[in-house]
């Protein structure tokens, strides 16, 4: 099988990737109470939205989660993880956008490529 170059598709499907696996691993474990929940999901869009090819993020973190979760322990605050928040990005790479999502599916956080589209 012959090597080729990917193709914009498959380039902006990867940068998608580099951009989860980065904007999951940089925040998880950071402490989070109901009242810094905003500015830490602006935080952590602003800071993706810094890397090459990144049009837009969107975090949403679910605060109604995470208020039962404070009040259920001994602090009040608790560490991000994957359960407390979603996400959807927009990769622009040359003449293709790519449109991926992060959510809870079966207790796991399910990244995924939602569209691939021809950028407008």
């Amino acid at each position: 099988m012959g090597d080729t170059d990917p193709t914009d598709p498959q380039a902006a499907c990867f940068e998608a990737g580099i951009k989860f696996g980065s904007l999951y691993h940089q925040f998880a474990g950071t402490p989070v109470s109901p009242a810094s929940a905003p500015s830490l999901a602006a935080a952590m869009e602003e800071a993706i939205e810094n890397q090459p090819h990144c049009a837009s993020v969107v975090v949403d973190i679910r605060e109604e989660a995470l208020t039962e979760a404070v009040a259920d322990g001994p602090a009040a605050y608790t560490e991000l993880t994957g359960r407390f928040f979603e996400v959807e990005l927009q990769i622009a790479y040359e003449d293709t956008t790519v449109v991926a999502e992060m959510a809870m599916a079966d207790g796991y956080p399910l990244m995924e490529v939602t569209a691939v589209r021809d950028r407008e």
